[in-house]
């Protein structure tokens, strides 16, 4: 759609939605499962995780479709659809949550989605920032820091150009790829946990891409670590040697069921062919 400002904005909501429930403490204030991991059951086209609190419960969360058939919020109206649904897919879970179905019915369905716009002020007169301007879904963890990188850039921008105009314009510039790689990189973060952690190759690339930045930490980073551990690398940074990365892993595993299986050679070929080394601070100026 186009604003009173001729600015083009885009809503993409998902047509996933959310409810959050609780995975109660032990009668000790323990952790029932453990607790230093994030856990995920993918089910393809929808998922449950569970996150630690630190009063000894779990923050459950549910993602499914919003309509469509007996896999989705529509159907589950219920008790007796939340149990069955929840019994089929994911049994281990049940037992451990007294209240779920109860609780499934009073929670609300939270909705998700990707905001971007094609500008982000009005002349000199406003800008805008984080979620506001580049609003994206929850699965790398990266809306906040991602306005936190605004608010610093922003200043810098403020304190060196000549006038507001001018800096807004650069701020929108240089922001702009970086929010839309990490917008990208969440969706498919999405499809990653809920469908493709399933792949019996996925722990085998897993563990390759940590054997690979073992041997060439100058040029091969998981993409994960780029986004969340390596601050110093733009978003845009980390899309796009993502996907390289992605293709080198693809290359070397499809004939391999171990990472033994794989010609030493072979990889360290592939990586310095493919990578340039990644510079310790990557540039960030527009």
């Amino acid at each position: 759609m186009t604003g009173q400002l001729g600015v083009r904005v885009t809503e993409d909501m998902l047509e996933h939605g959310y409810k959050e429930l609780t995975l109660p403490a032990g009668r000790d204030g323990s952790h029932r499962i453990e607790r230093n991991a994030l856990h995920i059951w993918p089910r393809g086209g929808f998922m449950l995780i569970a996150l630690p609190n630190i009063d000894g419960s779990f923050t459950v969360t549910l993602f499914l479709a919003l309509k469509g058939g007996v896999e989705s919020f529509a159907a589950l109206d219920s008790r007796a659809a939340v149990d069955a649904f929840f019994a089929s897919h994911f049994p281990d879970v049940v037992p451990r949550m007294p209240g779920l179905a109860r609780e499934f019915l009073e929670r609300p369905v939270g909705r998700m989605g990707t905001v971007r716009a094609d500008a982000w002020s009005a002349g000199e007169a406003a800008v805008l920032l984080g979620d506001a301007a580049h609003a994206i879904v929850p699965f790398h963890g990266q809306g906040m820091n991602a306005c936190f990188e605004d608010c610093f850039e922003l200043d810098r921008l403020l304190r060196s150009a000549s006038d507001w105009r001018s800096a807004f314009e650069q701020f929108f510039q240089l922001r702009k790829p970086d929010t839309d790689a990490i917008a990208a990189m969440a969706l498919e973060n999405f499809l990653e946990m809920r469908d493709t952690v399933r792949d019996p190759k996925f722990m085998l690339r897993k563990e390759l891409s940590f054997e690979l930045e073992r041997r060439h930490p100058e040029r091969f980073i998981p993409r994960y670590s780029m986004v969340m551990f390596h601050h110093e690398i733009p978003y845009r940074v980390a899309f796009e040697r993502g996907r390289t990365q992605t293709d080198v892993l693809t290359r070397l595993t499809t004939t391999a069921d171990a990472v033994a299986d794989i010609p030493i050679a072979q990889m360290d070929t592939l990586v310095t062919r493919l990578l340039e080394p990644l510079p310790v601070s990557a540039a960030r100026e527009p």
